[in-house]
């Protein structure tokens, strides 16, 4: 009877789970409620091929899939990626010797998991793309009057920023058009960054005569190549599926481990207070002092390794260090953890939580995945202790005692998260595609 009754009180979404033996009292796990707009097979189908093709990047050696990549968690396995500049895939990647990259890419390349459910608003680490109906547009940019216009969502907008970066996708100055775009503030007009790859794809038949049957007979324009690859990225990943889900739905029973996790976790751990919803993320911004490894966020004409998080986006000093909560789903694929990938394994992120302050000041740098060789700045702001002082003085995530037993069961909840079948993707990597560039495999 008190099975069957908690059973009914999760489908009616207000449980209050007793934990067993003590006084604390676990919260509300949520709705199992999330929204996904669908998409035909002809966005999805589109989406998938220029997801896989390097021809949206400036020197055609990098395309999405180079960064987020289902055999590795749609990331790419290491702490910090190489993008333009570099050979290979994952933690084999490494610099091109005839071309090196600048430097590394400043940040994680984040999951694709369940983006295409509509509560996911909110973009890159800092949040510097999101959703706005006060604009025009919907979308608040760094860009502000030069965005493009057209996007379907702030998912198919966010698609339009790593072609930009040099790190990423664009390539160096006076390597190509695209970079040259790029360094010039050249975007949407003729000769711009997002017109110039626009026309490659126009200009390869078998794209042409699919966005006919998308959008019809009229010009290409970047905002529907991000559509596309938008709608293949929410079908393509969606995975509301898990033991979890299927525990908010009908009741179905957790392992024993996972439900002490999951009582743990809406109870005494406290870590819905950030995860929170069904995608366990608040779509907020938090310091939890956060080792920072690798360039940081600089414009090319400053001298430093800082990465201040969502201060850059917002100008307020109060949001120093804050970088956006993390869903929680497949992480077991999607390691290393961390706005710089700092933690290659899920119990030494886990643990970082307990304590962030000691995580920062007892790092081990071995914990980071780097491909290739070392390059300048990797460990620079570990070795800067003012830099560390001011990043343990933002932290706001206080300390708490958890035993061995109460980590394995947060980690055995973390587990039932996984829906297997977005693992590898419902469509999987496609063999070729229409420009005839070499696939990520």
């Amino acid at each position: 009877m008190q099975r069957f009754a908690r059973m009914l009180l999760c489908l009616l979404a207000s449980i209050w789970v007793w934990v067993s033996g003590g006084a604390a009292r676990a919260g509300d796990p949520p709705a199992a409620d999330a929204v996904f707009a669908a998409h035909s097979l002809e966005e999805i189908t589109l989406g998938r091929l220029l997801f896989y093709d390097p021809v949206l990047s400036g020197n055609r050696t990098v395309s999405c899939a180079t960064c987020h990549h289902p055999r590795f968690g749609t990331g790419d396995g290491v702490s910090l990626g190489i993008g333009d500049g570099g050979i290979g895939l994952g933690p084999a990647r490494r610099a091109d010797p005839d071309n090196p990259p600048e430097q590394r890419i400043a940040r994680n390349a984040p999951p694709l998991f369940n983006l295409g459910a509509a509560e996911f608003t909110v973009f890159f680490h800092d949040g510097r793309l999101q959703a706005d109906p006060a604009r025009p547009s919907g979308i608040r940019t760094p860009l502000g009057a030069d965005m493009e216009a057209g996007f379907a969502s702030a998912l198919a907008a966010q698609a339009m920023f790593p072609v930009l970066s040099g790190d990423e996708m664009a390539g160096h100055y006076s390597e190509n058009g695209v970079a040259q775009a790029v360094r010039q503030g050249l975007l949407t007009a003729n000769g711009g960054a997002w017109a110039l790859l626009s026309g490659r794809v126009a200009g390869i038949a078998e794209y042409r005569a699919m966005f006919d049957e998308v959008i019809g007979d009229r010009p290409i324009v970047f905002a529907d190549i991000a559509n596309v690859i938008a709608a293949f990225v929410a079908f393509e990943w969606r995975a509301d599926d898990s033991p979890f889900d299927r525990f908010l739905r009908d009741g179905t029973p957790l392992p024993p481990a996972a439900a002490r996790g999951m009582r743990l976790f809406y109870g005494r751990a406290g870590c819905d207070a950030c995860h929170a919803g069904q995608f366990q993320t608040d779509h907020g911004f938090h310091a939890i002092a956060m080792p920072q490894i690798g360039p940081g966020k600089a414009a090319r004409f400053e001298n430093h390794h800082r990465d201040v998080g969502r201060m850059r986006v917002t100008g307020d000093p109060a949001d120093a260090y804050r970088f956006r909560t993390p869903s929680l789903r497949n992480l077991r694929w999607t390691a290393p953890y961390g706005h710089a990938g700092a933690y290659r394994t899920l119990e030494s992120v886990l643990r970082h939580h307990m304590d962030p302050v000691a995580g920062l000041r007892g790092y081990d740098p071995g914990q980071a995945l780097m491909p290739g060789a070392p390059m300048p700045g990797d460990l620079a702001v570990l070795r800067d202790p003012a830099e560390l002082a001011r990043i343990i003085a933002a932290n706001d995530l206080a300390p708490q005692a958890l035993s061995a037993t109460d980590i394995a069961d947060l980690l055995a909840f973390l587990a039932a998260l996984e829906d297997s079948r977005g693992q590898g993707g419902r469509l999987g990597v496609p063999e070729t595609v229409p420009s005839g560039l070499p696939v990520a495999q």
